[in-house]
């Protein structure tokens, strides 16, 4: 049967349907006066047909001869999701769109190779198919667009069109969350380095997690009618930058966009000086301060476990400071640290692990498990929350024992800001570095550490800078709406590398150079060390450890004073317990890290 004079000979011959015949579609035609009625095409029904030719294929297992049909299938699955499928508003009895009013059914002919001129040729006719026959508002706006003009008046078929963001049958409601985060991966499809620079803001980041809660492409360069930067008329042009900020900072709450937000960089990199030069200093910075701590520290950790195996391999044991005439309970232990100092390590420790779980995750949303904490600590606001609320407590507990600290030293008269009971750095902290390394390679003796060793001090001083680059930089984060009245836009790009690379430079130190210092060190094994959470150490550790202190004690007749009881079963074996678990903690949180690291470097 050859196809009616009302259809296009042509066309059907060189479309998918050519070899078929009109009654394998139109099975309820059984005489010639019956095939010329007209109302029997609206009986053919597209989707049980192809769905029975795949279930034949199936049968016969003839599917791979036939894969076409099987993508068909599941088209078929994916419209009946879709928008489409769903009944019209104003007349029920129809759905939204049918297959023919989208294609050309006798002349079907969508090229399968994506890659071929025909495909291209198809590709540009879709804004027209999607336009004229429902969409034709959507259409105008389209086509005054960067997009439509590269389509419609240079014919790039390259360019986007409606399927490029809606898909081809998959289209749902554009105010779903999943078209949302869905349709900023189909900007970044094309818009690569774009795509990148705004995952690497907390707009970008929260959305990367599965949110909705920060702007994407959308928000600020429009839908259908995105228009070039420099038009006038462009929601991102500088002269209306500021009201497309306010579209999302409208002004509830009292938290209203000002000035600031219109000069921030959404899509700032390193690498253009001429563009970012703030943004190309500051990354260079942190990348400089990273690479020389690691190199410093993890040379220093490796020389030393290096030292310590060799040591222990040739059976040397550390000569002990002893005095003749003194007579010592070796049961007891010395006291290192008050409680107030443990209280305020234990707290630090907890916070700072919750600051680098839930700072990390944001920091890399790329990776697959970073929404799985997002969503088990209450999505983006959640997290958020969490973290602040860490960041507020870090803050407040430095604060605290920094004024506890200094209120006492000053009215302390005999206290010396350079001597062997300070925390300040000084002349024998350098002489004790460089005698350590010269130990490390066999050149010299171990140094003989007096109350704090250049590591501890370093630890502690660390802890000065974190609260300073990491707490300041936060809360300029933390406050958007007064940090952009008072400061230009870029504050924010700069605040979000020296904030994101300075904790990821913490996190990284601790949980290797301050563990190794303290809990792995050959002579430390089995961990941990319980010193911070007992607050005392063994007569035999301490002079091993503190050599110079416990022999300056000694000949001061004062070392008794620093002598207490051996913490009690229960409590050694609770911080050991405790111990155990932080460390483990903080093994995690490095894997996570260095996960987030390595895919974000792949990446």
């Amino acid at each position: 049967m050859r196809p009616l004079h009302a259809i296009s000979g042509d066309k059907y011959a060189k479309s998918v349907h050519a070899k078929m015949l009109c009654v394998d579609c139109h099975k309820e035609i059984t005489d010639s006066t019956a095939q010329h009625k007209k109302d029997l095409a609206k009986k053919v029904g597209c989707v049980q047909c192809h769905q029975d030719l795949w279930a034949a294929a199936k049968k016969e297992n003839k599917t791979q001869e036939k894969p076409r049909l099987g993508v068909v299938v599941q088209n078929i699955a994916a419209y009946k999701k879709s928008f489409h499928a769903r009944p019209n508003q104003d007349d029920p009895s129809r759905v939204n769109a049918t297959c023919n009013e989208c294609h050309d059914t006798h002349g079907f002919n969508v090229p399968v190779d994506k890659k071929s001129p025909q495909y291209d040729a198809w590709r540009k006719e879709v804004p027209a198919l999607c336009g004229e026959k429902c969409h034709d508002e959507q259409l105008e706006t389209f086509a005054s667009s960067v997009h439509g003009k590269e389509v419609l008046d240079k014919n790039n078929a390259k360019a986007p069109v409606c399927t490029s963001c809606h898909t081809n049958h998959e289209i749902t409601n554009t105010s779903l969350d999943s078209f949302k985060l869905l349709n900023n991966e189909a900007c970044g499809s094309c818009h690569k380095d774009r795509l990148k620079s705004y995952r690497d803001t907390y707009h970008g980041q929260v959305t990367k997690l599965g949110y909705v809660d920060t702007a994407k492409c959308y928000n600020c360069h429009g839908s259908h009618g995105i228009l070039s930067a420099k038009d006038p008329k462009s929601k991102v042009h500088p002269d209306n930058r500021l009201k497309t900020c306010r579209e999302c900072h409208d002004g509830k709450k009292k938290q209203l966009a000002t000035a600031g937000f219109a000069t921030f960089a959404p899509h700032a990199n390193s690498h253009d000086f001429a563009k970012y030069p703030q943004v190309w200093i500051s990354t260079k910075f942190m990348i400089a301060l990273l690479i020389g701590v690691f190199a410093f520290f993890w040379l220093h950790s490796g020389l030393w476990y290096y030292r310590e195996w060799e040591r222990s391999k040739a059976g040397e044991h550390r000569p002990h400071v002893r005095t003749a005439d003194l007579k010592l309970d070796e049961t007891k232990h010395v006291r290192r640290f008050g409680l107030g100092w443990r209280i305020a390590h234990l707290v630090f420790a907890l916070t700072t692990m919750t600051l680098v779980l839930t700072g990390t995750t944001a920091l890399f949303s790329h990776t697959g498990w970073a929404p799985v904490v997002a969503k088990a600590l209450g999505g983006a606001q959640g997290l958020a929350l969490i973290h602040r609320v860490a960041a507020a407590l870090f803050i407040g507990i430095f604060l605290i024992h920094f004024v506890y600290v200094m209120q006492r030293l000053l009215r302390d008269r005999n206290f010396r800001w350079f001597g062997p009971d300070s925390l300040v750095p000084n002349w024998k902290d350098l002489s004790d570095m460089v005698g350590m390394f010269k130990w490390f390679v066999g050149k010299g003796d171990r140094p003989t550490f007096d109350r704090w060793t250049y590591y501890e001090k370093f630890d502690y001083w660390a802890v000065f800078w974190g609260v300073s680059v990491i707490g300041g930089s936060g809360l300029l984060l933390a406050f958007p709406y007064v940090t952009a009245t008072y400061l230009p836009g870029w504050i924010f790009n700069v605040a979000t590398i020296v904030h994101g690379e300075e904790a990821f430079l913490a996190a990284v130190f601790l949980f290797t150079v301050h563990f190794f210092n303290n809990h792995f060190r050959p002579d430390k094994l089995p961990p941990p060390d319980i010193v911070m959470f007992t607050g005392t150490q063994s007569l035999e550790e301490f002079r091993r450890e503190h050599p110079a202190q416990y022999q300056r004690l000694v000949d001061a007749g004062e070392l008794d004073k620093y002598l207490v009881d051996a913490p009690s079963r229960p409590m050694a074996l609770g911080s050991k317990i405790l111990g155990l678990t932080l460390i483990t903690i903080g093994l995690v949180l490095l894997t996570l890290v260095i996960v987030g690291f390595v895919g974000g470097a792949v990446k």
